[in-house]
């Protein structure tokens, strides 16, 4: 399958730099920082009040952080899917190549996902690791799972589109993050706001459907919005390019 072959080749390119080492061992460094100061602080507190659990303090705590943390390297990781293409004219090549614009934009996109569900995977183990001396709400941590998972798969079409949008791989890395930041904090603007308004803003806030996950509410309202922006991104990016290439030929 044509798209499979590009998402192998995408991520054995990205792994054939230092690039996606350096963002990889930049995330478990930084989660396992943040891990060990949740677990120290709720060890220490010793949870004789009946506060929140295990769960629901270390385990969502690093989730939310692993979030964070992905908004600021997603970016790096996107920038040059498209732009490096159109910055040495390889993008024509690909123009030429029996390949599908909707067959290209899907490989590289399933590429980057794969190298950010690897760092999903490694962010997973650590509350996982607590199993053996305490029991864990795994319905609850499923739920923060799906949720940063499904905020990969935003984070990876935004930039993904972006890098359709110039030649210029800084460029496109400055815009995906000022993009991301944008979504990620505009129910502030909700906060000083009256009416319909209000609930626009905080419906359009990545964070408030994340943390809805995190919570272990699983909505169909937090699920479809995360589909509908990333297919929404994807389908602009077809659309992007085959007007490129119609304007090539």
């Amino acid at each position: 399958m044509m798209i499979l072959r590009i998402a192998v080749y995408e991520l054995r390119r990205l792994f054939a730099s230092p690039l996606a080492w350096l963002l990889l061992a930049t995330i478990q460094f930084l989660e396992a920082m943040f891990f060990y100061v949740l677990l120290s602080r709720y060890l220490g507190a010793g949870q004789s009040h009946g506060g929140p659990g295990l769960t629901e303090t270390v385990a969502a705590g690093t989730l939310q952080i692993t979030g964070i943390i992905v908004l600021l390297i997603t970016p790096f990781l996107t920038m040059h899917l498209f732009s490096d293409e159109q910055r040495n004219g390889t993008i024509n090549l690909l123009f030429s190549s029996p390949v599908s614009v909707t067959e290209l934009v899907l490989g590289k996109y399933l590429g980057v996902i794969l190298l950010l569900f690897t760092a999903l995977a490694m962010v997973t183990l650590m509350p996982l690791s607590l199993l053996p001396g305490t029991p864990l709400d795994l319905g609850l941590l499923a739920a923060g799972v799906l949720g940063l998972g499904l905020l990969m798969l935003c984070f990876a079409a935004i930039g993904l589109f972006i890098s359709t949008l110039t030649a210029q791989p800084v460029a496109a890395a400055s815009a995906t993050f000022a993009v991301l930041f944008l979504l990620w904090i505009i129910h502030i603007a909700g906060s000083s706001a009256h009416g319909v308004l209000a609930g626009v803003f905080a419906w359009l806030s990545l964070l408030s459907h994340f943390n809805d996950l995190l919570r272990g509410v699983v909505s169909s309202v937090d699920v479809v919005y995360f589909l509908l922006l990333g297919t929404a991104c994807i389908l602009l990016s077809i659309w992007r390019l085959d007007a490129m290439r119609t304007h090539h030929w």
